[in-house]
C-alpha cells in the first residue's frame, strides 16, 4: 500500500456512507472549493466512466486545454486520483492538503476526505476544464456538492453496489441521475428503456437540456475507424486506442461533450488515437508477467471490469480477437467478495476458456469459491496461489492468450509488480 493510501486508511472511517451532509460541512470549512473550479464535466454511470473521462481528457489536451482530472479508485499509487493540469499531484502538495484538511473538526470518510483534497488542488491550479467523476452512485456521492457543472455525463447504467445502490435499476438510474443540474446539459450514453424514462424525468424535473446516444446523436464502427453523427454533422474518425467494442460507445459520449465543448475536429481524431488508460482491456508488454508470457509468445491482457455488464463487454472483446487471432484462451481471475461473480461468468458463457481463480489483498472473494461459481457456469476452473502460480498454470495449458481480470484492486497488484507499468 503506498503512503498516502495508509495515511488516509490510519486517521479516517473506510466506510461508505452516502450522504452531503458531512462533505458539506468539509467542505465549508475549507472555503468551498468546489465552487472555485474550472468549468466541470461531471460523469456518472456504472461502466465505462473512466474510459469516457480519459477520452475527454485526451480530446481537451489535444486541443490545448489544462486539463484537471479526478478519478477513482487508483490502481497503484493514490495520487493517480488527482491529476492536475495534466499531472499527477505530487505527495508533497497532497500531504500538505491533507494536513489542512484533517485539522477541520468533521469527521468524513476516506473518499469524503479524498474528494476534498481533489477539489482543494484543483481550485488552487490554473486550468480550462475539470473532469470529476463520481465515485458510487451520484446523488449522494462525495462529487456531488458541485452545484453548477457545464455539462453532465451519464454513461450505461446497469446493476452493481447493490448493497448501497439495490437491485432495481430505475432506483440505480435515479441515483446516477441526481447529478444533471438545471441548466447544465446532460448528456448520456446508450440505455435501456426502463434507465432513459428515469434519467429524462429528472432531466425535466430540473430544467436540464438533454441529448442521448442513439436519439440525437450516435457513433459506431466503420471500415477500421469510427463514424459518428447528430443532427448536423458526420464525422469520419480512427478508431478509440483502447481495446474493445464497447470503448465506441465511451467514445461516442466523449465526442458528444467535445463538440460541446467546441474542440476541433482535429483534436477529437488525435485525442482517440492517444487515449491511454491503464487496466482496461490492456495489452500488457512490461514487467515481469509480460516478459513470462512473452517467453511462451502468449499475449498477456489486463481488464479491471468487474460486473455482468463489464463481462458482456470482456464477451465481445474475446470474441472479436478470436475472430481475428484464434488463440487458446485462459482467464486469471480474482473479484471482490461482494461482487456479482455468477453474472460476471453468466455474461462470458460461450466462450471457449479455461478460468484460473486467484486472491489479493483486500475483501477479496476466496479463489475456491469463486472457481466453484465458475464451473456453475460450466467453465473448466481451478483456484491457484497467486498470479505467479496462476500464469505458470496457465502457460503449461498452452494458452496463447491470457487475460487478467475481475478487480481494479487485483489489476492494481500486477501493475505495481513493476515500476515498469506504474500508471503516470
Amino acid at each position: 500500500m503506498d503512503p498516502i493510501s495508509q495515511r488516509l486508511l490510519a486517521r479516517h472511517p473506510q466506510k461508505i456512507d452516502l450522504s452531503l451532509d458531512r462533505m458539506r460541512a468539509l467542505c465549508a470549512a475549507l472555503g468551498n472549493p468546489q465552487d472555485r473550479l474550472p468549468p466541470v464535466v461531471h460523469v456518472a454511470g456504472t461502466n465505462g466512466k473512466g474510459s469516457t473521462v480519459a477520452l475527454l481528457r485526451a480530446i481537451a489536451e489535444a486541443a490545448g486545454l489544462r486539463v484537471h482530472v479526478y478519478t477513482s479508485p487508483h490502481l497503484v499509487r493514490f495520487n493517480e486520483r488527482i491529476r492536475l493540469a495534466g499531472q499527477l499531484i505530487s505527495d508533497e502538495r497532497l500531504n500538505a492538503i491533507l494536513d489542512r484538511i484533517e485539522a477541520v473538526p468533521v469527521q468524513a470518510t476516506v473518499f469524503e476526505n479524498t474528494t476534498a483534497a481533489g477539489f482543494v488542488a484543483m481550485s488552487e491550479v490554473a486550468a480550462d476544464l475539470a473532469i470529476i467523476e463520481v465515485g458510487l452512485g451520484g446523488s449522494l456521492d462525495a462529487t456531488n456538492v458541485i452545484e453548477r457543472p457545464l455539462l453532465s455525463l451519464i454513461t450505461p447504467v446497469d446493476l452493481d453496489h447493490a448493497e448501497f445502490l439495490g437491485t432495481r435499476i430505475e432506483g440505480i438510474a435515479g441515483e446516477k441521475a441526481g447529478i444533471i443540474k438545471a441548466g447544465a446539459r446532460a448528456l448520456i450514453g446508450r440505455q435501456s428503456e426502463a434507465v432513459m424514462t428515469v434519467i429524462e424525468q429528472r432531466a425535466r424535473e430540473v430544467g436540464s437540456p438533454l441529448s442521448a446516444m442513439g436519439v440525437d446523436f450516435d457513433a459506431w464502427a466503420e471500415r477500421g475507424g469510427l463514424a459518428w453523427q447528430d443532427t448536423e454533422r458526420f464525422l469520419d474518425l480512427p478508431a478509440p486506442a483502447l481495446s474493445g467494442a464497447h470503448q465506441v460507445e465511451n467514445a461516442g459520449l466523449a465526442i458528444a461533450a467535445a463538440l460541446e465543448l467546441d474542440l476541433p475536429e482535429a483534436a477529437i481524431a488525435e485525442g482517440l488515437k492517444t487515449v491511454r488508460w491503464p487496466a482496461r482491456m490492456q495489452r500488457l508488454t512490461a514487467g515481469p508477467y509480460a516478459d513470462k508470457a512473452r517467453a511462451h509468445d502468449a499475449e498477456l491482457w489486463l481488464d479491471g471490469g468487474h460486473n455482468p455488464h463489464a463481462g458482456r463487454a470482456l464477451a465481445r472483446t474475446l470474441a472479436e480477437r478470436q475472430a481475428r487471432a484464434p488463440r487458446p484462451t485462459v482467464l486469471i481471475c480474482g473479484m471482490l467478495a461482494n461482487k456479482d461473480a455468477g453474472g460476471f461468468f453468466e455474461a462470458l458463457k460461450g466462450q471457449d476458456l479455461r478460468v484460473l481463480t486467484v486472491g489479493f489483498d483486500g475483501s477479496a472473494a476466496d479463489p475456491e469459491a469463486l472457481a466453484a461459481v465458475a464451473q456453475g457456469r460450466g467453465f473448466g476452473a481451478l483456484a491457484a496461489g497467486s498470479v505467479d502460480e496462476a500464469m505458470d498454470r496457465a502457460l503449461a495449458l498452452g494458452a496463447g492468450r491470457i487475460v487478467i481480470c475481475g478487480s481494479l484492486y487485483l489489476a492494481g497488484e500486477v501493475l505495481g509488480a513493476s515500476a515498469e507499468t506504474w500508471p503516470a
